[in-house]
């Protein structure tokens, strides 16, 4: 009978080892932060947490095409700003974009989304002649212009890529390095430097991540 248990024992510590690594095999080693203004709500079975979203928007990207959210439901994406005369930081920050791009090229579940800050000299010729320049297939990289009151709105309150107050006129101007990752709930997961090779080292397994994240919870 002490035998008998004992190897009741270990068959069941056997299957449960083995369930518990078929089950998280897939998990990932760490889930990414959720940024931004969380609302609390209470419910009949506790509380609910809503967290804050990128919203609609309606851009026209370099092929003339409109774009919107909607253009990125399933997949997790990229969302920076730039513009196409910046001799600054501009052009390091779209060459470290490419060379992400370039890792996930192909793969359906990861886009880019690029705006424009100046949209009065960034017309759609222009940020075609920038997109054929970076490789960039506009099924997986978009170029966007605008309203730039939209445009510097959604930096300022959707990505929340800056804290300068402005109101998207004729006098105000944002020039950030910040880009932000999105996961497939239009959640914010990240923001990285875009003139920093490290940080675009990090953006790409923490795409790595949010993707494995999807996955898992896919099949759960």
């Amino acid at each position: 009978m002490k035998y008998f248990n004992m190897f009741l024992l270990l068959t069941a510590c056997t299957i449960f080892v083995y369930l518990y690594f078929v089950n998280n095999k897939n998990k990932p080693l760490r889930y990414l932060p959720i940024y931004g203004e969380k609302v609390y709500e209470a419910k009949e079975k506790g509380s609910d947490t809503t967290y804050h979203k990128i919203g609609n928007f309606s851009f026209t990207n370099q092929d003339g095409k409109t774009i919107t959210e909607k253009d990125y439901n399933g997949s997790v994406y990229v969302a920076d700003f730039f513009f196409t005369t910046c001799h600054t930081i501009c052009p390091i920050m779209s060459n470290q974009m490419e060379r992400v791009y370039e890792k996930f090229k192909g793969n359906t579940k990861v886009k880019f989304l690029s705006h424009t800050v100046d949209p009065e000299i960034d017309t759609v010729a222009q940020l075609k002649l920038y997109a054929i320049k970076h490789n960039a297939d506009a099924c997986q990289w978009n170029f966007v212009t605008g309203s730039k009151k939209e445009l510097y709105a959604i930096t300022r309150t959707g990505y929340l890529l800056t804290a300068e107050q402005g109101d998207g006129g004729p006098d105000d101007f944002i020039h950030t390095q910040n880009f932000a990752l999105i996961d497939m709930d239009k959640r914010i997961r990240g923001f990285y430097d875009g003139t920093d090779s490290r940080d675009m080292n990090q953006l790409m397994k923490d795409i790595d991540l949010l993707l494995m994240e999807y996955e898992y919870k896919s099949k759960k």
